[in-house]
């Protein structure tokens, strides 16, 4: 296995992943793999190629533009490994149910649930933290000043952003997911680190990842407050609207800064930069068990295995 890394270029052993329930997703270029353990110890995985929007529309690999579509594909791998994960979940629940199959046309509940999620985060992290800046003015004459308005705004958006994180880190179900988060990062150290993916190696690594969720979320709250700045606007729904709309480019330019600060989060301005989301990092994630581990790597070498099988298909097309 560390081989096999050691001759691949770094667009083939780029990889990543999310927790799920009772179970890891991971990402490799070209595939995914989800393995989550069921309640007599078996694993259940689902595994299948995927592309990249770029495939379909050529800009969407130009930077920024590229943030946005990865942001919005992630979503909809997550959502749709969760619903595998929640799926595997009620088979124990109700013994003797078949193991959930993928099937064509699924996409209404996936639209709906992240319309859901859209309309919950744009409330909560955008219209919400607005409508209380936009109060504050009222009080405190010094928040007209657009700069100033946008600071506090942004404050109080991430406020509410670290609020909502330790609120669910209490949740004992959340904290099962957090500690599939860790086991996630672990495995993906072991692997970017070329040794043999192996429970025992996987045990010494950080849960800590400067390429994870968590921090992007966090270059996102950071960098809103900045291009939000840019664009002035008057009217309460004006602004509203403007926040909206500068989502896809804020996204982008996190993923570039995230992007090119992560190799670089050991030495000097990267390490500063980076520091916040890998701090937050240790609300998210947990030290997991070795059976969380064995999963997270069953998970990985499934995505591995795929990603092998389609480079040898496309080798063999040439």
């Amino acid at each position: 296995m560390a081989a096999a890394k050691a001759n691949a270029a770094p667009e083939d052993i780029l990889v990543g992943g999310q927790a799920v329930i009772e179970g890891v997703m991971m990402r490799t270029p070209k595939a995914y793999a989800v393995a989550v353990r069921r309640m007599d110890g078996s694993i259940e995985i689902k595994k299948e190629y995927v592309k990249r929007l770029s495939e379909f529309w050529k800009p969407l690999a130009w930077p920024v533009v590229r943030g946005f579509a990865v942001l919005l594909q992630s979503l909809v791998l997550g959502i749709r490994t969760l619903n595998f994960s929640f799926s595997v979940a009620m088979m124990d629940a109700e013994p003797g149910k078949a193991a959930p199959k993928p099937k064509e046309g699924a996409w209404l509940p996936i639209l709906v649930s992240m319309g859901s999620a859209s309309v919950v985060a744009i409330f909560l992290f955008i219209l919400a933290p607005l409508w209380i800046t936009t109060w504050l003015k009222g009080y405190f004459p010094a928040v007209h000043n657009w700069i100033l308005f946008n600071i506090v705004d942004g404050v109080i958006r991430v406020t509410f952003f670290l609020a909502y994180i330790l609120l669910i880190s209490l949740l004992k179900d959340i904290r099962r997911v957090f500690e599939f988060h860790g086991a996630e990062h672990k495995v993906v150290h072991v692997w970017e680190s070329g040794e043999e993916l192996t429970v025992e190696n996987a045990r010494t690594k950080s849960t800590l990842h400067p390429r994870c969720g968590t921090s992007f979320l966090l270059f996102v709250m950071v960098i809103s407050i900045i291009i939000f700045s840019i664009f002035k606007f008057e009217a309460f729904t004006a602004i509203f609207l403007s926040r909206v709309v500068l989502i896809p480019l804020i996204s982008g330019l996190s993923y570039e800064l995230i992007r090119f600060s992560a190799p670089r989060c050991r030495t000097g301005f990267f390490r500063i930069v980076t520091l916040p989301g890998m701090a937050l990092q240790r609300v998210t994630t947990k030290e997991p068990s070795d059976d969380q581990l064995e999963v997270s790597i069953r998970a990985l070498k499934e995505a591995l295995e795929l990603e092998a099988r389609n480079a040898g298909a496309a080798a063999a097309a040439a």
